[in-house]
């Protein structure tokens, strides 16, 4: 049960700093005896319930998740040590801090307590603002731990994607060395006899094989500055229709090679809050991906749209589209998705995560709606002002 304060107003003004709000499970069979400590605590924030014993307690817990539990040692059905040692067989409880309430003064029995897994005692009768001072550090102890094991768990995840990431990195280096080296080598023993013509040719395949393993090992490098902070980031204040305007107009002659129209429909002048060589590069990406996987004769849309806070940009083109089980795979460092273009374009795979990681750094976000076959629009967003990043 939830036991409700009755008196508004009794805790000092002066002491409110200390306290956080949390859930107290209070575990006594005579809960009547501490109305007032429970009020006090009710009083300056707390949400107090109630076990009236050991048997009790552990049943609602399989329901409730208190953040602190205050448990008296001389209870009849189950006592407080039997109870707290329970408690911290549980795997869903094992963690909670236990405060034992007591009137024994035998240290025999304090460390008995802490033996079974009590953090600390508070004993009979009450001196008040002590017994709320303690609550207070045991309960910033035990978010402080939460928080750690959650940022131990999120960095053990990274470490993990990372890995897979280097993994397929290693073997997407690993292929195209080796079809240059193969190519090399079969050159080198059959050139002889070729005409100008074969030998235009195969220089030709070198340059494009050279150029995709540039690409990828330039993105890596990118991906590389970006986390370990040197990449220089300056964002300034950006005239977002004449930086669109140039980068449509370098891509309009890719696009004509595959009879693709490509239309700029930003006219109005609006401004953003960013870093420029960012916006230009996630800009390339996201053109140079709309016309790889468009066919010939399809189109190409570039368009903005503004709110009170921020500016999203669209890419839309009417290509092969994406699935949603692949759609999810775009933005991830452990499952990356690579598609050959209409025209059999290779790509590395990475221009889409440096995307995300060069938006969400000027404190955007970026997005896709896609059908297979129905064509894709690519859209990110960022601010119109400074925005302090708060995080």
């Amino acid at each position: 049960m939830q036991f409700e304060g009755r008196d508004r107003d009794w805790y000092p003004e002066k002491h409110e700093y200390i306290m956080q709000k949390g859930t107290i499970l209070v575990i006594d069979d005579s809960p009547k005896n501490l109305r007032i400590f429970l009020d006090q605590l009710t009083q300056v924030g707390f949400k107090i319930l109630i076990a009236p014993g050991g048997q009790d307690a552990l049943q609602q817990l399989e329901q409730i998740k208190p953040d602190l539990i205050l448990l008296d040692v001389l209870m009849p059905d189950l006592d407080g040590f039997e109870t707290c040692a329970r408690l911290k067989a549980n795997e869903s409880t094992k963690n909670i801090p236990v405060i034992f309430m007591t009137a024994l003064s035998d240290p025999l029995d304090k460390v008995k307590g802490f033996e079974v897994g009590g953090v600390d005692y508070i004993t009979k009768p009450f001196q008040y603002e002590e017994a709320i001072a303690r609550i207070h550090t045991h309960l910033m102890i035990y978010r402080l731990q939460q928080q750690l094991e959650e940022q131990n768990n999120q960095l053990k995840q990274l470490n993990e994607s990372k890995d897979k990431f280097f993994s397929m990195i290693a073997h997407d280096l690993r292929s195209p060395f080796s079809s240059l080296r193969g190519l090399i080598q079969f050159t080198s023993q059959n050139m002889q006899g070729w005409s100008k013509t074969k030998i235009e040719e195969v220089i030709n395949i070198l340059e494009h094989a050279t150029d995709n393993l540039y690409a990828l090992i330039e993105n890596l490098l990118t991906w590389s500055r970006i986390h370990r902070d040197a990449f220089d980031f300056q964002p300034q204040y950006l005239h977002l229709q004449k930086i669109v305007a140039q980068e449509v107009e370098l891509f309009n002659s890719i696009a004509g090679q595959k009879h693709i129209t490509l239309i700029n429909h930003i006219t109005e002048p609006l401004e953003v809050y960013a870093d420029a060589n960012m916006l230009d590069a996630v800009l390339r990406n996201l053109l140079s991906n709309a016309i790889k996987f468009t066919y010939p004769g399809g189109r190409i849309d570039v368009a903005a749209a503004q709110d009170k806070r921020n500016i999203t940009i669209s890419v839309t083109d009417t290509g092969i589209g994406l699935s949603q089980e692949n759609i999810a795979k775009l933005f991830r460092l452990d499952d990356r998705y690579k598609q050959l273009g209409t025209a059999k374009e290779k790509g590395t795979g990475l221009g889409l995560i440096l995307c995300k990681e060069f938006i969400e750094k000027n404190g955007g976000t970026i997005g896709v709606t896609s059908q297979p076959d129905q064509g894709s629009t690519f859209f990110f967003t960022l601010p119109r002002v400074f925005v302090k990043d708060e995080r």
